[in-house]
């Protein structure tokens, strides 16, 4: 794909939510090739593994036609793994003025790294503001309905991990 677009949707995506899939909806129609690029932050304590997390991802994805769409794993800079996907794009998720000023620092940070290398921000759809992964994760460690707020089949997924053996994945915590 010469000349083509490249846009970077950075995550941990544990799980991927509704509000995830909006973004990504909505970032197909910005650029020609979408890399999600999926990774582990060491500040969180994730319920699914990163091969886990990479299924759900392409499995939720693969539906999506506006752009060429690939996920893929990344432990590195964010910049490092735009640069290597050749991407002009950094796509980022707002859901309300606390994501703001966070992501306004790390675009400063990026933009100093690489000022080839653009962020772009996408307000969440108004109906999807208030939903967060660590939020999911937690509503249903205590058996409430998260079908509102993730794809069905990775509601079912969480139900299962919890059911299962509570919050567990790359070094989450056993309950």
């Amino acid at each position: 794909m010469t000349g083509a677009r490249v846009g970077i949707y950075p995550g941990t995506f544990d799980p991927v939510t509704l509000g995830h899939m909006d973004i990504i909806r909505r970032a197909t129609a910005l650029v020609d090739r979408l890399v999600i690029g999926v990774t582990t932050n060491p500040s969180k304590s994730p319920m699914f593994t990163i091969d886990e997390r990479l299924a759900m991802v392409r499995r939720e994805t693969a539906e999506l036609g506006n752009a060429a769409i690939e996920v893929v794993a990344f432990d590195s800079l964010l910049i490092h793994f735009a640069r290597a996907q050749g991407a002009s794009v950094i796509v980022r998720g707002l859901r309300a003025v606390a994501d703001f000023e966070y992501e306004y620092q790390m675009a400063g940070m990026n933009q100093q790294l690489d000022r080839r290398i653009e962020t772009v921000f996408l307000m969440a759809d108004v109906a999807l503001q208030p939903i967060a992964s660590r939020l999911v994760k937690e509503i249903a460690l205590y058996g409430g309905d998260i079908d509102a707020f993730v794809p069905a089949s990775v509601a079912s997924e969480v139900g299962d991990r919890v059911a299962r053996n509570g919050i567990k994945g790359d070094g989450g915590v056993q309950r």
